[in-house]
Order: structure tokens, then sequence, then C-alpha cells
């Protein structure tokens, strides 16, 4: 018998599209890119040109020519840092409410608003 795989229950995600993040663990360490989409029911972002992956694709009349497509694949959030663009290092963010009581990201290595 097998056991039913167990939900990921959803974190905040504090990573919007187009931010700039660095991968810190596994074999994509090191490794920057723009986050293109932001799975929050998944806590995984996909990335560009990080984590690539080959799809082997079928022909069809819809799709057209098949073969072997390379792509990219959600990275977990927990892999992940922002970087900040005043210290432009891979950092760990809190969020803060502003003057007029917005909420805005902080960077926590030089405490400077990272979307005000």
């Amino acid at each position: 018998m097998t056991k039913p795989k167990k939900a990921t229950e959803p974190v905040k995600v504090r990573l919007k599209k187009n931010d700039l993040v660095e991968v810190s663990t596994g074999k994509e360490k090191g490794k920057t890119g723009k986050v293109l989409k932001v799975f929050r029911e998944k806590n995984q972002v996909l990335i560009e040109k990080v984590n690539i992956i080959k799809r082997h694709t079928r022909p069809s009349p819809t799709s057209g020519q098949g073969g072997i497509v390379e792509k990219e694949a959600p990275v977990f959030v927990c892999k992940v840092k922002l970087i900040c663009p005043k210290c432009a290092t891979g950092t760990r963010i809190r969020m803060t409410a502003t003057g007029e009581g917005k909420k805005a990201r902080v960077c926590l290595k030089c405490k400077e608003l990272i979307d005000g």
C-alpha cells in the first residue's frame, strides 16, 4: 500500500513577478534570474533560465512539430533569496508598515526599502 501524498501548506510568499532572485541551495546554487511566475498554493516560483528541464513532446496538429523542448521548472521558495537593489546581495526580507499605512518589504542587511 502506498501512502497518499501530503499536501504542502501554503506559506507567505513575499516574492513578486519581475523580482531578481538568487538560488541558495541545490544543483542551481549561485544562479540568479528574474521571477516569471509565483505559484502561491504550491510555495514555488518559476525563475528565468534556472532549473531547465527537457520535455519530450509528440507532434500534433495544434502544437505542430514535436521533439525535445527545454523549459524552466518551478523552484521552492525556501531555496531562493531576493537580491536587494541597494546592497546587491541575496538577502532575507521583512514586511513593515510605511508612514502612509501601506506595507513594504525591507532588506535585513542594509535596512533599505525594496519597494516603496
